[in-house]
């Protein structure tokens, strides 16, 4: 039985062993003096005073030995046996003060509920058992050496009902007390829980979110905002001296609300970004949340709906279209093969010849935007794959092309569609040699695959000894039909890009000091379930 108790919790228990100490060192006090005082002999009509001033003591300082060397109890069984030996001598010293009429019977039934807190169910009802045989017993022996004691047999049973009465109130008591905390700590945990879950949603978020108080200080800021306004920490700062644009909004729109603000530039990382806010009323603070969009995520979402319509568009009017355009090419094709024509109409049929065939290219990659197949990866080793591709590559260029392979060593497996990689390689390749060719006389390309170390996935630079790309000219490099050269459709990096996202790898360009580096970034080879 004793194995079945249990306590509220380490400090409640601490908390309740204490006062249960200073109450028992109370009560011997107050029965030392009352029996120093020979107040005992006219006050209790049957009290032994030898035997009542020995145990007022005994109690007295047997609490003051167990206050000093058992502070804190942490075994039921110690516990047990300190509730056990205060119901023992109060129960002697009901005895000696004479039964029921002392009143200590009521300092029993105050030991037993104050056990029943720190011990629980059948080990709780054996100290209310104890008191009551004990009130109850001692009870018949004083009756039978004083005959007016035999009136106290009701009182008695009273008092020993009452021990059972506290003893079954208190564990009821206790154990709501105890549902409560525990669901008060379940409550608390899930809370926790999900402030931690909000702030992983608010942490991983794309739009930028920042809280400012009534004097513009951040309070709260999540990781992509301070991507977007370029800056580490901005906790606790204020926002005035990192973006007077956006305070400026902030005022205007603190003037009139229903205005939508315009748009800010950051000078540190190049983006152009809509601002909108909204107040909050916490705690009567004048906080303003400040939620931050990337114009260029906004600008390519509208660029690929308006896209996907012109495939859809282009899908309906390219048979009308290139029909007359087949016509007009075969017509210049025979033009230019007749004999009588002269060298400078014959010119002129070549161009038709030339601005055909890009008329034909741009409707092809129009028409690829919208019926481009889905994507079919495979498990690919990069390495192997890659020197496969330039043998091929090499056999089909020009003496003035030149491509070399750099393959470093690692794990190079990938998932991708073999078909749709020839296809990213063969535009980057492409563009690669008419830039190399715009500074040197021998155009040549570099395929470096090797494993980056911040993520460890596959990677592979393209690169070329060209002139570069201007700053000015990579921030519209992806966009389609975004061209530097005069025979070019705009389309190709566009594609690329889109093919490798949908094969789950990244198309970005590095700027060089001496070229120009597209660098793709591919999955793991892992297959998703």
């Amino acid at each position: 039985m004793i194995a079945e108790a249990s306590s509220p919790g380490i400090k409640q228990a601490q908390r309740l062993l204490r006062l249960y100490h200073l109450y028992r060192l109370s009560i011997g006090l107050i029965l030392v003096l009352l029996v120093s005082s020979n107040l005992d002999n006219q006050l209790l009509e049957f009290a032994n005073g030898d035997l009542l001033r020995t145990g007022s003591w005994l109690y007295l300082i047997l609490n003051i030995l167990l206050l000093v060397f058992l502070q804190n109890p942490r075994q039921p069984v110690q516990i047990f046996s300190l509730a056990l030996a205060d119901i023992l001598l109060l129960s002697v010293l009901f005895y000696a003060a004479g039964g029921a009429p002392s009143a200590i019977g009521n300092l029993l039934i105050v030991s037993v509920a104050i056990g029943n807190t720190l011990l629980r169910r059948r080990i709780g009802l054996l100290l209310a058992a104890v008191a009551a045989i004990g009130i109850i017993s001692l009870t018949f022996s004083l009756s039978g050496s004083h005959p007016t004691g035999a009136n106290h047999y009701l009182q008695a049973g009273t008092l020993g009902a009452l021990c059972f009465a506290a003893a079954l109130l208190v564990q009821g008591l206790t154990r709501q007390l105890e549902d409560s905390e525990s669901l008060a700590e379940q409550r608390a945990s899930e809370v926790v829980s999900l402030e931690a879950l909000n702030a992983l949603i608010l942490q991983r978020m794309r739009t930028g979110i920042l809280v400012l108080d009534s004097e513009r200080r951040v309070q709260l800021v999540n990781h992509s905002a301070l991507s977007l306004l370029g800056h580490a920490r901005l906790d606790g700062q204020l926002i005035d001296d990192y973006s007077t644009a956006l305070v400026e909004r902030l005022q205007l729109w603190l003037n009139n609300p229903t205005l939508r603000p315009q748009s800010l530039k950051v000078a540190s990382t190049g983006l152009e970004l809509q601002p909108s806010f909204i107040a909050l009323g916490l705690n009567e603070q004048r906080q303003t949340l400040v939620f931050l969009e990337d114009l260029a995520q906004v600008a390519q979402q509208a660029q690929q709906l308006k896209l996907a319509a012109l495939g859809r568009l282009t899908a309906g009017i390219a048979h009308e279209i290139r029909n007359p355009l087949g016509a007009i090419s075969h017509a210049a094709q025979l033009l230019n093969e007749s004999e009588e024509l002269m060298g400078a109409d014959r010119r002129l049929t070549q161009i038709i010849q030339d601005h055909s065939q890009r008329m034909n290219r741009v409707i092809e990659n129009v028409l690829q935007l919208s019926r481009r197949q889905q994507s079919v990866p495979q498990r690919l080793d990069l390495k192997p794959w890659l020197e496969q591709f330039v043998c091929t590559v090499r056999d089909g260029a020009t003496d003035r092309q030149q491509i070399h392979l750099n393959a470093g060593s690692g794990p190079f497996t990938t998932l991708m569609d073999p078909d749709q990689l020839t296809q990213v390689l063969d535009n980057l390749l492409r563009n690669a040699w008419r830039h190399s060719a715009l500074a040197h006389e021998q155009a040549e390309v570099w395929l470096t695959l090797f494993i980056d170390p911040d993520n460890q996935l596959p990677t592979l630079d393209v690169l070329d000894n060209g002139p570069g790309v201007s700053a000015e000219q990579q921030a519209h490099l992806f966009e389609p039909f975004f061209t530097t050269s005069s025979q070019g459709t705009g389309l190709g990096l566009y594609l690329s890009r889109e093919l490798c996202e949908s094969n789950q790898a990244r198309l970005d360009f590095k700027p060089r000091p001496d070229g120009g580096c597209f660098r793709i970034t591919f999955a793991h080879g892992r297959k998703q379930s």
